[in-house]
């Protein structure tokens, strides 16, 4: 909707005025709807050199493939501690044998919390027995780099060309179409390369044109890397050849298949192209290379992996329209943002960081599992999702008005939720408690912070919620009612009663979002009471809705459930901390106290004035460099609510490192962790509440400042709760 000039709110009145606004932004929305393809193009992305820290991907949410300057992934190795060029599948899993005959018991140590004995799944330092069963279920599920995807360019010498040798660079990712194009000169030669990426197969094919066919010096190369199953896999594993296997399966004139055994998973590349051409293994370990017949100066070939053979791959003409199609649909989906007009000059960095995170989200998290923090470009924690980072991942699909993506991932708790009942029985609690650190099975990884953290276990309710707002359905009732049901009634069982206060306290036992906290010691941190009672509030709610008696337990719960804890008119990170802002140690890692209200929708626990102050206390002492992605738009989501458009801004440019978003749209976190899918999402969902309003909002736009510098236009945005 297009934001009238501030002068013109200083003529109107209050009251009735309301309306006609509402009624004049809706009429210019209407007449002028944003031109979406502009919108997107005007922030294509360009590269001139080479930098590993701008490799770009193709993908359609369920694959991804990452590609250097040369369009595909020739250089590795170069980009390895950058954004590494991966090739990943959410089927792409291999898990190692066990020879050491670990049981899963032997990661437990039993705590006696709130008076009851529990076990949880930790990591050991010693003994050794133990610290390696830990290893060894955090570790032997791990995602799969699938295979590198290059070209071998050769000089005039008859040399392998290296990094240095490309000349010339000129690279643009299309983010409306998909594609990738990229020109580039070795010794002077020309190489001009389109890459696609199929949207709905694990599929990329690619076109090259260049003279360096012709003299056989341009060829493909299929080089299948090991997993290390560290913390990082960055894909150019080149050791531990004898571990695994390839070999080419069916070889024809146009295409052939290639066939990669692990330990836990054997699967398949299958290739076409387009003139009579060979492929043959080389003397390098699981390294294959494509000739190119020499009659012509262009090329086109196609990779499709998968865990079965495959007989029909697309060329490259249908997986090209497969993807210009289905882009120019998702863009025309769900809602838009434009700037233009704004004269505040973060406006512009903005929608540029809205554009690529909308890009980037649509290709690493719109699957069928809760994507991994590094989405599918590259591995981090063993390339296993933490469930608490799937709110971050996929909420704001739902508030953009693309609902469907959201509930793809959401549809797997129905796949884990047996695992997530065998969790809570074992711990004593009823219901489902939500796995934190897990992989594609629903599989519990002993960690040692992981096993305490809660705050996931109100997402699916969550979800689900903003499932109904958009169907207001009873299918979507029945659908998602067991969810729903199964998550509150851990929610129930897990409080403690105090018999003291009369009360029911969250804890001790946890560790919240603000992870620096001791699990023995932490109960009723600010934002996972406010979560919990909000919770439980909706799911009694769907009871209602669904023509069910209230649940009288749940409502114990909800009205013996801990006060937000306070102190000096704050409120407080946790309640066994007073100096939650007065102790150095305590002001650092996620500021969560503000997830409270940002997060979380203004309850009856909470006091808008005691989180006012609460805000101002957190901008003020924070140590704000030692913070993580999604911490800035959190911050803005609560700045909106409170009214203060302005500071929502300013938090979402905080001049931190954490908070720096690539050329790429990637958010860079450090040396370690590169890129950071909840730091994009974090501002997809930040944005949309500024633009859609939440529940109690008046007037479009609610959350951008209004003194004259933001123009926003924006149309199709949800609200939030």
């Amino acid at each position: 909707m297009l934001l009238k000039p501030n002068s013109l709110f200083k003529k109107l009145r209050l009251g009735s005025c309301v309306i006609a606004i509402s009624c004049s932004f809706t009429a210019a929305s209407i007449a002028q709807p944003i031109n979406r393809q502009a919108l997107v193009q005007r922030h294509n992305i360009v590269n001139t050199r080479i930098d590993s820290l701008e490799s770009l991907s193709l993908g359609n949410g369920k694959f991804a493939f990452t590609a250097d300057v040369t369009g595909l992934q020739t250089f590795p190795e170069r980009y390895a501690k950058g954004v590494s060029l991966g090739t990943q599948s959410e089927w792409g899993w291999n898990r190692w044998s066990d020879t050491a005959g670990f049981k899963f018991e032997e990661t437990l140590k039993e705590y006696t919390l709130n008076g009851k004995k529990s076990t949880y799944s930790i990591q050991y330092s010693e003994p050794l027995r133990k610290r390696n069963a830990a290893d060894w279920f955090r570790k032997s599920v791990h995602r799969l780099q699938l295979g590198n995807l290059g070209f071998d360019l050769y000089k005039a010498d008859g040399s392998l060309a290296k990094p240095a040798d490309i000349k010339n660079i000129r690279q643009t990712l299309n983010m409306w179409t998909g594609e990738l194009t990229s020109s580039f000169t070795l010794e002077g030669i020309p190489v001009n390369v389109v890459t696609v990426g199929h949207q709905n197969l694990d599929l990329i094919s690619v076109q090259v044109n260049s003279g360096l066919i012709r003299m056989g010096r341009l060829k493909f190369k299929l080089r299948y890397p090991y997993p290390t199953a560290e913390f990082l896999d960055e894909g150019v594993n080149y050791k531990n050849h004898q571990k695994h296997k390839t070999s080419i399966i069916d070889p024809r004139e146009t295409g052939a298949t290639i066939e990669h055994q692990l330990e836990g998973i054997t699967y398949f590349t299958a290739l076409k192209w387009n003139t009579k051409s060979s492929i043959a293994p080389t003397s390098t370990p699981h390294y294959f290379q494509l000739t190119p017949n020499k009659d012509s100066e262009s090329f086109e070939l196609s990779a499709l992996f998968s865990p079965a053979k495959s007989e029909s791959i697309p060329d490259f003409s249908s997986t090209r329209e497969s993807s210009n199609s289905n882009w120019k649909k998702f863009w025309m989906s769900g809602a838009a943002i434009d700037f233009t007009g704004s004269t505040d000059p973060r406006a512009k960095e903005l929608e540029r960081r809205v554009i690529t995170s909308q890009y980037l989200t649509k290709i690493q998290c719109a699957g069928n599992f809760p994507p991994q923090e590094t989405g599918l470009t590259f591995n981090s924690w063993f390339g296993k999702p933490h469930l608490e980072m799937h709110w971050w991942h996929a909420v704001h699909f739902a508030l953009w008005n693309r609902p469907e993506l959201m509930t793809k991932t959401l549809d797997w708790y129905f796949n884990v939720k047996e695992p997530a009942r065998q969790i809570a029985g074992r711990q004593g609690f009823k219901g489902y408690r939500w796995q934190k650190m897990t992989d594609h099975e629903g599989l519990e990884s002993p960690s040692t912070v992981g096993a305490f953290i809660l705050w996931q276990q109100p997402h699916p309710i969550y979800m689900a919620e903003l499932a109904y707002r958009d169907s207001s359905s009873k299918e979507m009732l029945e659908k998602y009612k067991d969810l729903v049901f199964g998550t509150a009634e851990f929610m129930a069982s897990f409080p403690a009663y105090d018999s003291l206060k009369n009360r029911y306290n969250l804890g001790k036992g946890l560790i919240p979002a603000q992870e620096v906290f001791k699990a023995e010691d932490t109960y009723n941190p600010t934002y996972e009471v406010a979560y919990w009672d909000w919770a439980l509030r909706i799911a009694q709610k769907w009871r209602e809705r669904l023509g069910m008696p209230r649940n009288a337990e749940w409502d114990n719960i909800i009205n013996k459930l801990a006060p937000l804890p306070e102190l000096n008119g704050v409120y407080l990170s946790t309640e066994n901390n007073p100096d939650s802002f007065t102790n150095e140690k305590w002001l650092r890692d996620h500021p969560s106290v503000l997830g409270a209200l940002g997060m979380v929708p203004a309850s009856a626990k909470l006091d808008k004035a005691t989180m006012q102050r609460t805000f101002d206390t957190v901008w003020k002492v924070w140590q704000w460099p030692d913070t993580w992605g999604w911490d800035f738009p959190m911050t803005a989501l609560t700045a909106a609510r409170l009214g203060k458009p302005n500071k929502a801004i300013d938090a979402l440019f905080m001049k931190v490192q954490t908070n720096t978003y690539l050329k790429n749209g990637h958010n860079y976190q450090d040396g370690r962790l590169r890129i950071y899918l909840p730091g994009n999402g974090g501002v997809l969902i930040a944005v949309a509440m500024m633009a859609g309003g939440w529940d109690g909002s008046v007037g479009p736009n609610p959350g951008f400042p209004k003194d004259g510098k933001w123009k926003v236009r924006s149309e199709g945005f949800k609200k939030m709760p």
